[in-house]
């Protein structure tokens, strides 16, 4: 505990160098409902013994703090570590300053720096960032933080090829402890990737992001999220949604997402990080597939 009787956080960037972090990412609720299935969710992971958890942001006043206090409130129920996610883009240099010096104060050391869309607010027109390096530079300003800083394993959407987002994530990486990918779904993905930094000298750690597909709605839903779902998966699911119907498809992704992960393992991935749309279900029996 810190002397004014806060729990001790955690630094990321310790945690990776000490061995393989299992993490999960949440995002904070809007409603009742939302916040009671978040609830069960963070209780049922609490037995896998989470290297950390993130939390995310996707811009606006609103939605900044609604990160702040679940952030915050994980932090001080102490069992977990939690990292928060930070979007440079629509904000001052003062307002993200203060944003900073907040968690620094309630004792959050973990954040993820993102460039961010400009959010749908007012706000967003007197924005003085462009880029997560920008952000980067500032949080090593404010506070001892350990930063982590998002992976595109085929390049971010606004990259004109891939040669460039590799040069722009070193860039980022050079400031950066850590980097957390985008999800997806074949092994090959991240091992590119990895190489790919190698080659610009950056060996600072990319932890891989698991997201099963579960649907087969969850398919196209994917492609708008950013993560293409290859073609033999999108076959296997297919056959199994003639074989058994949903329950089928759900197991069949669950199957296909615990094989990419212990492959993953077996490259020497420095952990595995799980987006759970705050459900629990699937990310638990990933887990004890691959753990017990």
């Amino acid at each position: 505990m810190t002397s004014d009787g806060r729990p001790n956080s955690v630094r990321i960037d310790e945690l990776l160098a000490a061995g393989p972090t299992r993490s999960f990412e949440f995002f904070p609720p809007k409603s009742d409902e939302e916040s009671a299935i978040l609830a069960a969710s963070l209780e049922d992971i609490q037995p896998l013994e989470p290297s950390f958890v993130s939390v995310t942001y996707r811009g606006g006043r609103e939605s900044r703090q609604r990160t702040y206090d679940l952030v915050t409130q994980i932090e001080h129920d102490g069992y977990v570590t939690a990292m928060a996610h930070v979007i440079c883009v629509g904000h001052t240099r003062a307002e993200m300053r203060d944003l900073l010096k907040n968690y620094a104060e309630a004792g959050v050391q973990n954040i993820m720096a993102l460039g961010g869309d400009i959010p749908d607010d007012p706000s967003a027109a007197n924005s003085e960032f462009e880029h997560a390096i920008d952000l980067i530079a500032l949080a090593r300003e404010i506070g001892d933080f350990s930063v982590g800083v998002a992976a595109h394993p085929d390049g971010h959407p606004r990259s004109p090829d891939r040669a460039s987002d590799r040069r722009f994530l070193a860039e980022k990486l050079a400031l950066a402890d850590f980097a957390v990918t985008q999800f997806f779904f074949e092994v090959s993905e991240w091992t590119r990737l990895v190489g790919e930094l190698a080659e610009l000298g950056v060996t600072k750690p990319v932890l891989p992001g698991i997201m099963p597909v579960t649907t087969i709605s969850g398919i196209e839903r994917m492609k708008i999220m950013g993560g293409v779902v290859p073609v033999a998966l999108v076959e296997r699911l297919v056959a199994a949604e003639r074989l058994g119907g949903p329950r089928e498809v759900r197991a069949e992704g669950i199957r296909a997402a615990i094989t990419l992960c212990q492959e993953l393992l077996d490259d020497h991935a420095p952990g595995l990080h799980f987006y759970t749309l705050n459900r629990s279900t699937a990310t638990s029996e990933i887990y004890h597939a691959l753990f017990e």
